[in-house]
């Protein structure tokens, strides 16, 4: 015997243990074909031990009687709205998935408990605390994932969840017991009533609901995201000079042409366009370099409703058997232009009327410009001097040796043809002599010492190699005279 509990959480399939509790089981299937259940909060959750259900209204609400068997319910004798709850010896809160009868002691009989129509189901383990408290009359065998997300809902100080997790509705996959009298069954679930609407905190809808505006949130927060980002492009390009200003606008009257046949011109789109309103321009953008149609055009109407017009007809229409696509022109360019001229033109004109000068007017401008108007005139007189004169150039040309480089004037006038080894030793030594004077006297002493030194060390080494080239010159001359003694001997013993 099992019941299909579908909750706001998902569907929990139990099935019910007849043999060992057959009152409990029977009460617990009347009252769900009854649909007793139905719209049942779930409430005193307790994380890994179990929650609690069964009563209509729940204990949120004043009007809540705790709920009642369904003797009780047909009755309506306030007896028979509990009744001794039966606990089976061999049955135990071993395993998660466990259901029980939620039992009240009796008033007048403290060992007897009473069962009406709340029930437990356990959330974990080991749970015998509940032994002796809860009748146990069956277990869950489908839905472990629905309890799973039962524990992990969020809850206040009371077990009760922030958003309402409710019994929707149930179904009884097999009944063994014969209806009750007086029992009806209904064709359809009721609905749910003031009171049980009342005792809603968050509901299912509500929450999805917030899902979706968070989402909505998020994607308008994506929207002006990127809407500043286009306003930061726009105004960098402002400053840059390729747009009038940020907050520039396509025109509303032209037309963008495209996927066009490369042999149509500009006056067959014109003639085609023309009976939709009068054309300002038309225009098919062609290749600078070699005159080619890029097939694309822009075609300007004298008014927006005419282009409105000739959007809405001559889009994926044939022009010389091409399906040509029409769209409104997203390009500012034409506009940057025009403004780009007037403005060059107003500082120019302020520039004349102001007496000259370079950019805007500004005299500074133009004497530092990288480069400069044609008929500015290089200075030629004759005080620029080049590296080699005319006469050089003109006897390199010629074919003639150039004159020596010393030779040449200097820029003051100098004759540089005297090189500086030919300078006289005694004025180059005098020379040296001021200077250090000039700097010093200790540093002309020393300086005067060293050269000293330096003219000794010099006059040493030149008289060593003149000994050593006397002594290499007296040896060779012996060895000559050796061997001629050798020769005239061997001469006479002939």
């Amino acid at each position: 015997m099992s019941v299909l509990l579908e909750t706001s959480a998902g569907d929990i399939v139990i099935d019910l243990l007849v043999d060992y509790a057959p009152k409990m089981c029977e009460n617990f299937l009347k009252l769900c074909k009854v649909k007793y259940y139905n719209f049942s909060p779930i409430h005193s959750i307790q994380k890994s031990f179990s929650f609690q259900t069964g009563d209509p209204l729940g204990p949120l609400s004043s009007e809540s009687d705790g709920g009642q068997s369904i003797w009780g319910l047909l009755s309506g004798d306030p007896s028979e709205k509990t009744f001794p709850a039966l606990f089976h010896p061999k049955l135990k809160h071993l395993e998660r998935g466990t259901v029980s009868m939620a039992t009240v002691p009796h008033p007048s009989d403290p060992d007897t408990r009473l069962a009406g129509s709340q029930f437990i189901v356990t959330l974990g383990d080991n749970t015998d605390y509940l032994d002796g408290k809860a009748a146990i009359f069956g277990k869950v065998v489908e839905g472990f994932d629905v309890l799973e997300k039962i524990n992990d809902a969020i809850v206040d100080e009371r077990g009760h969840p922030l958003v309402d997790i409710r019994i929707k509705h149930t179904v009884i996959l097999d009944d063994p017991y014969p209806d009750p009298a007086g029992m009806r069954e209904p064709s359809a679930s009721p609905p749910p009533s003031k009171a049980q609407l009342a005792t809603v905190r968050i509901a299912e809808g509500e929450e999805l609901l917030d899902v979706e505006a968070s989402e909505e949130a998020a994607a308008e927060a994506e929207r002006r995201r990127r809407e500043r980002e286009a306003a930061a492009q726009a105004l960098t390009l402002e400053m840059m000079g390729d747009l009038p200003f940020a907050e520039v606008k396509p025109p509303e009257n032209v037309l963008f042409v495209c996927k066009l046949n490369p042999v149509t011109t500009d006056e067959d789109l014109e003639l085609i366009f023309s009976r939709f309103g009068k054309i300002l321009s038309c225009e098919v953008i062609r290749d600078q370099k070699t005159g080619d149609s890029l097939q694309y055009a822009f075609i300007e109407f004298e008014d927006k409703k005419s282009c409105e017009e000739a959007y809405s007809k001559m889009d994926s229409v044939l022009i010389d058997d091409r399906r040509i696509h029409v769209d409104f022109s997203q390009s500012v360019s034409k506009l940057s232009d025009v403004w780009r001229s007037e403005t060059n033109s107003k500082r120019k004109s302020a520039a004349r009327r102001g007496g000259g000068g370079g950019w805007g007017g500004v005299d500074e401008l133009e004497k530092w410009r990288k480069y400069r108007d044609e008929d500015v005139e290089w200075r030629n007189d004759d005080s620029y001097q080049m590296v080699h004169g005319v006469e050089d150039l003109k006897g390199r040309h010629d074919g003639d040796k150039p004159p020596a480089r010393n030779s040449r004037p200097d820029v003051g006038g100098r004759d540089r043809s005297t090189s500086r080894r030919s300078r006289s030793p005694r004025r180059d030594r005098d020379r040296r002599d001021d200077r250090d004077n000039r700097r010093g006297p200790r540093d002309a002493d020393r300086r005067r010492d060293d050269r000293d030194s330096d003219r000794r060390d010099r006059r040493s080494d030149r008289s060593r190699d003149r000994y050593r080239d006397r002594d290499y010159n007296d040896r060779d001359h012996r060895r000559g005279r050796d061997r001629d003694d050798r020769g005239r001997d061997d001469y006479r013993r002939r």
